[in-house]
């Protein structure tokens, strides 16, 4: 079984974070390890509170899983200021890791802010140049490539932009929002820096969506870990967290996640048919 590491926030609700990259990990058939950068107070309803951990607390964690551990691909979603992310980067670096797949969390669904502003340029000189592909959204990408009006929403352009900062491939999660589509698409575009790949699915109008990033950039690096190239991880991934959307339910009173275990679900239900 390959091994996958994840290096992000603890959701105490369970529908991001490090729960939410676990769960996708292990439905994916993988075994998931993980580095907490940050403990939130967190539920459907929004965050009501933000501890980052210390850097040594960090880097601790990280020592110890990567001394014992061989990793086939990793992720990183929430690493809340430009110290973590230096470390983390230098750690990348010093261990040789492959397939790094960056998810550059600067906002929760709820609206809240998960990112120190100075973290950003760390982002583009430390850690991108490591990663096999970074998945930013629409709003993220736009903060990555220094854009700031409701103009520039063309995601080939911000693609083109993101490539420079090192990484292999972009990744931008467009969803319903992604220029001249209709509402009833959701589009994410991939770039190598040399050809596009658009990957289309059906736009699912809920607002349980909570954890879609970081389920997103989990399937992919599972699915990298599994030896899939870069077009096919994102295709399943992108297949993977469609399912979990429209198969969503409500945990509690606000924005519910997706769900992780609809494949599960899905296989125990014809079970059930075949044998009844």
């Amino acid at each position: 079984m390959k091994k996958v590491l994840t290096i992000a926030g603890s959701d105490s609700g369970g529908g991001a974070g490090i729960q939410a990259d676990l769960k996708t990990m292990t439905v994916h058939q993988v075994y998931g390890a993980s580095v907490i950068t940050a403990v939130t107070a967190q539920n459907t309803l929004g965050v009501q509170g933000v501890k980052t951990l210390s850097v040594q607390a960090v880097i601790s964690q990280l020592d110890s899983v990567l001394r014992d551990i061989e990793f086939s691909a990793l992720k990183t979603g929430m690493l809340a200021n430009s110290q973590i992310i230096e470390q983390i980067a230098a750690k990348i670096k010093e261990y040789s890791l492959p397939n790094l797949v960056v998810d550059p969390v600067m906002v929760a669904t709820s609206g809240d802010l998960l990112l120190r502003e100075e973290a950003v340029e760390t982002y583009k000189e430390k850690l991108f140049p490591l990663a096999e592909i970074i998945t930013p959204n629409l709003y993220e990408a736009k903060v990555l490539a220094g854009v700031e009006t409701e103009e520039n929403n063309d995601p080939q352009v911000l693609a083109e932009k993101l490539i420079t900062y090192g990484s292999s491939w972009v990744l931008i999660k467009g969803g319903h929002t992604t220029k001249k589509r209709s509402a009833k698409k959701a589009v994410d575009l991939l770039y190598d820096g040399s050809q596009f790949i658009e990957f289309e699915a059906e736009h699912i109008p809920t607002n349980n969506t909570h954890g879609t990033g970081c389920t997103l950039s989990a399937a992919v690096a599972s699915n990298l870990a599994r030896g899939m190239d870069m077009e096919k991880a994102v295709g399943q991934a992108k297949k993977f967290i469609t399912g979990a959307i429209k198969n969503n339910f409500p945990v509690g009173q606000g924005n519910s996640p997706v769900n992780h275990f609809w494949r599960l679900q899905n296989l125990q239900h014809s079970s059930n048919q075949q044998f009844s």
